[in-house]
């Protein structure tokens, strides 16, 4: 099965942090192919072609997948990131905030330097770069004319828009996105168009006026100041104003001594008293950027989550099933669904149609739990007949006149979409999930689909968020969140997380399966009691691969034919 990957850590796209809301994200993608598990046997040769290629993509990711050391895959022209960002969340789901570091010093001393340099050294997934630089101020008319004549101070605190500022990286260290100003030191004013970056693991925030802000100090877990000689800032400062922000030289100069100079002796240079590591020569000293990453790495290790082990012991509590949980009625024919697709001599044709049939069931069950409302219709033979209609989008409230819709705003909501699927949107977990949308898109017409890319680590045994994206307007949908076998709820737990972090009410987010484990179930109604858990049936086990007992089997590698060959 081909999947899309985007590398969220790496350091060229650290200021955009890699993740976030469908139309928001524009990461570059690299199709890949991920095995499952590692295989228990040598590999043979197929005799289809198709075949033979995916099984050779398979045991090259398998192999590199043992090596501890490999993060990087390339093949051909594709490339493979595996370094994903592991839960940022306890097993009660409740946040981790991130560790935040705050770099300040002078204009052009090597801040933004030495933050890309610990980015690099850290080498770990999920780092994002806020820059004090996107959150100066919209001028208007009179401020713009002094800005085009160097007489407008850029370098007081009074220029800058401390409370966006601190709102977005509160948001930020909660792990939730963020949409953040692109600033156009050219025209002095933000571009229309924003940058999106979603929480993290680490997140760096530097600029001149760091440290100013009290509110702004209490939200940072270490505090850095770049100390670099003044005569080396004035060089630096003339080469980037002139050659990137089309400045003349005598413009620059005459800023430099009027604003520049005397806000770092003013501002600046005293809220050094601050900082709990100073770097001179900025990200030229590779002694003290070591230091810092060190201790950085200490501070991720004490926040790090083991989860799975815990998650398979949910069901061993002795308590009854949740309320939130919904199963569909074990009737003869879903147990004859049941007994198709479980069935390990099932072709993979069948297990393909009955596996349909049952996400279908499975989906018109779950739409009865969203929120209806009362209408009246006129039939065709000019009788008004009493229903129902989903009230799950703004399109769909009542009119003014006792709850009847004419024709005229049916007509409207005609002509714009399915009046049944504007306020829902669905999000599958890769890749069993995927399998699940055809369904979901035969009971909902024109919904719009999300991914998030979950894989488990096989060093650690827990869940990494690889990749996600979702429909710009998710938080005020309700959302379908599909997969297809939940064993622990590791997967489920981070994908709600991810959801919570997007701003989706916890009440809005039905989680559907085809088959969950009593632990999963446990897992995810404690961790998030107000989340509808609708499957079609419960097994009470789990083993110590984490596998369903009876169980499916690999619902994956089953419906997509990348079953393994067995052993000669």
């Amino acid at each position: 099965m081909a999947f899309v990957f985007a590398r969220p850590g790496s350091a060229s796209s650290a200021s955009d942090s890699g993740s976030g809301s469908g139309e928001d994200h524009e990461a570059e993608v690299h199709i890949g192919d991920l095995a499952s598990s590692p295989p228990k046997s040598p590999l043979k040769a197929p005799k289809s072609p198709c075949k033979a290629s995916l099984i050779k993509r398979q045991k090259s990711l398998i192999a590199a997948s043992s090596n501890k050391s490999v993060r990087v895959y390339h093949t051909g022209i594709r490339t493979l990131y595996t370094a994903g960002r592991p839960p940022w969340y306890d097993s009660h789901g409740s946040h981790k905030a991130a560790f935040v570091i705050g770099v300040c010093g002078g204009s052009a001393s090597g801040k933004t330097t030495v933050a890309k340099r610990i980015i690099e050294m850290l080498d770990v997934p999920w780092v994002s770069l806020l820059s004090m630089d996107s959150f100066y101020k919209v001028l208007g008319e009179k401020e713009h004319k002094l800005a085009g004549e160097n007489e407008y101070n850029f370098d007081h605190p009074d220029a800058f828009d401390f409370d966006l500022m601190i709102k977005t990286l509160k948001r930020l260290k909660e792990g939730k996105n963020v949409e953040v100003p692109v600033y156009n030191f050219i025209t002095h004013g933000r571009d229309k168009q924003t940058k999106t970056i979603y929480g993290a693991n680490v997140v760096i925030f530097e600029g001149i006026m760091s440290f100013v802000n009290k509110e702004l100090l209490e939200l940072m877990h270490m505090r850095i100041f770049v100390d670099t000689d003044s005569d080396i800032r004035l060089a630096r400062r003339l080469k980037r104003d002139i050659a990137e922000r089309g400045r003349e030289l005598e413009g620059v100069l005459k800023q430099y001594n009027k604003f520049v100079k005397p806000a770092f002796e003013h501002y600046i240079e005293p809220s050094m008293t601050h900082a709990d590591i100073i770097v001179p020569r900025g990200g030229e000293n590779k002694v003290a950027v070591s230091l810092i990453v060190m201790h950085v790495h200490t501070q991720l290790q004490k926040r790090g989550f083991k989860l799975r082990s815990k998650l398979a012991l949910s069901a061993n509590n002795g308590t009854k099933m949740p309320d939130s949980l919904y199963v569909l009625e074990k009737t003869p024919q879903v147990q004859g669904l049941h007994t198709f697709i479980r069935n390990r001599e099932t072709s993979r044709d069948e297990f393909i149609f009955y596996s349909k049939r049952l996400m279908r069931l499975l989906f018109e069950y779950a739409m009865s739990m969203l929120p209806f409302k009362s209408v009246k219709v006129e039939t065709p033979q000019s009788v008004l007949y009493d229903g129902k209609r989903l009230n799950a989008t703004k399109m769909c409230n009542d009119s003014p006149i006792g709850g009847k819709e004419t024709e005229v705003t049916l007509k409207r909501k005609r002509s714009s979409g399915s009046v049944w699927d504007k306020g829902i949107c669905g999000v599958s977990i890769l890749r069993a999930g995927e399998t699940m949308e055809q369904a979901l898109c035969e009971v909902c017409k024109d919904i719009r689909l999300g991914k998030i890319l979950i894989q488990t680590n096989f060093d650690t045994g827990e869940p990494e968020l690889h990749y996600l994206r979702l429909p710009k307007d998710i938080k005020e949908t309700h959302v379908m969140l599909m997969d297809a076998t939940v064993a622990t709820g590791a997967a489920a737990m981070m994908a709600i997380r991810v959801l919570l972090d997007h701003d989706v009410p916890e009440e809005n987010i039905l989680l559907l399966s085809l088959l969950m484990a009593e632990s999963g179930v446990h897992s995810v109604a404690y961790a998030f009691p107000k989340v509808k858990i609708v499957t079609t049936a419960v097994d009470k086990q789990v083993n110590d691969k984490f596998h369903i007992l009876p169980g499916i089997g690999n619902f994956g590698d089953r419906y997509f034919g990348t079953d393994l060959p067995a052993e000669p």
